[in-house]
């Protein structure tokens, strides 16, 4: 990057606004796995398995107003800090949108979808946004919203 752009030698660049970056020959890959622990260890969280999706398939989320409560100021901190990785992770947005509009009275149902999107997030801390140096670089992308049915 210093021969791109003019910088002051400070050393490598690692880490940039909560996003840790790795720069290799091949390009800069910038992910947030240590965001991801530091949100496992808040919740106490770390110690629990990994999932595949981060919300199940056959999973309904309505207001469940039968359904016991939950401490709000937790599942707000939750979503707060879920709030800052979609910028990112657009895997988890679908999900985190719908937790999202319960903070005014959340329940049970409710907390067990934002923990499973933590643990979605603790099974692919691997994953990030890769940058190649060069033009050849072709960006494909997909979204399956029917995957469903």
């Amino acid at each position: 990057m210093q021969e791109e752009f003019e910088m002051p030698m400070m050393g490598e660049l690692t880490y940039f606004l909560g996003r840790q970056v790795k720069q290799t020959k091949d390009g800069i890959f910038i992910h947030q796995s240590k965001y991801y622990n530091d949100l496992l260890k808040r919740f106490k969280m770390l110690d629990y398995k990994d999932v595949a999706t981060p919300m199940a398939t056959n999973c309904y989320l309505d207001l469940d107003e039968a359904g016991k409560g939950v401490n709000h100021r937790m599942y707000r901190g939750m979503i707060e800090s879920l709030i800052y990785l979609t910028a990112s992770r657009l895997d988890i947005m679908h999900s985190f949108c719908l937790c999202a509009r319960f903070q005014s009275t959340p329940k049970e149902s409710h907390l067990t979808i934002v923990k499973r999107i933590l643990k979605y997030l603790k099974g692919t801390k691997g994953l990030g946004l890769w940058y190649l140096y060069g033009t050849n670089f072709f960006l494909n992308g997909y979204s399956d919203s029917d995957f469903v049915n």
